[in-house]
């Protein structure tokens, strides 16, 4: 299966979309997605191509998670987003998913690995079986991508209204030094503002001179003109 999948991605690859996405993903010398090789296939592709492959084997999918092609990795993870989703009736295979996500977790590193597949696989695991400790080690692991699955997970719980692991996430954040995470980390916060303006206010009344000014940004999109400039202006 490991070799149909990479012979799939291979006949669409585009050499003019893979060098659009090397800039777009920061893949140059010192920059966040230094050394990430694409070969240019497009989401939705590789998502088609996932969802056609759904009986790969968790062998497979840890072979292309070692891959150093990011749509290759992409796959692997989109493949077990997937099968996540048909497993809603075997709690069994669904956890046996999120140890092996645990487990291989460092492999989705770019923002958009962690993105398609934290809140689907992590955050989805965490509604039925709360689990803090686990966002808790995820958040203090040295990794950022490690990190940035710990609250972008979240997603799913502020789905449902359950905000108190984005908050709790989002204060321990407030001094992290990348801007990948200020920005992951504003995003969860405006997405508890679309759900509970309050909370959102109430973060920021106690938290928004100390916030990273792009996670700021980022958090009170969606308020009014005059908050918006409230707020910014405790940054001054």
């Amino acid at each position: 299966m490991y070799e149909k999948i990479i012979s799939q991605l291979a006949a669409i690859a585009s050499e003019e979309k893979a060098d659009i996405l090397r800039r777009f993903f920061k893949t140059g010398k010192g920059e966040y997605g230094e050394g990430d090789v694409f070969i240019g296939v497009t989401v939705p592709q590789t998502r088609a191509i996932a969802r056609g492959n759904i009986d790969t084997t968790d062998y497979d999918i840890a072979r292309l998670l070692d891959s150093p092609v990011h749509e290759h990795r992409l796959c692997g993870l989109l493949i077990h987003v997937e099968q996540f989703r048909r497993a809603r009736r075997s709690p069994a295979r669904r956890r046996e998913i999120v140890e092996f996500y645990l487990s291989h977790a460092r492999r989705a590193n770019n923002w958009d690995l962690v993105d398609h597949s934290a809140p689907k696989i992590i955050g989805e695991w965490l509604i039925n079986n709360p689990d803090p400790a686990m966002l808790d080690r995820l958040s203090h692991s040295d990794c950022i991508w490690e990190q940035r699955i710990a609250i972008v997970a979240t997603l799913t719980l502020i789905r449902a209204r359950r905000f108190d692991d984005t908050l709790r996430l989002a204060k321990r954040y407030l001094t992290h030094p990348h801007p990948l995470m200020h920005k992951a980390t504003g995003w969860m916060l405006r997405e508890i503002g679309k759900k509970d303006p309050a909370t959102l206010t109430d973060f920021l009344e106690r938290h928004a001179a100390r916030m990273p000014r792009t996670a700021l940004r980022y958090a009170i999109e969606k308020l009014s003109p005059d908050q918006r400039l409230y707020y910014m202006k405790k940054k001054s």
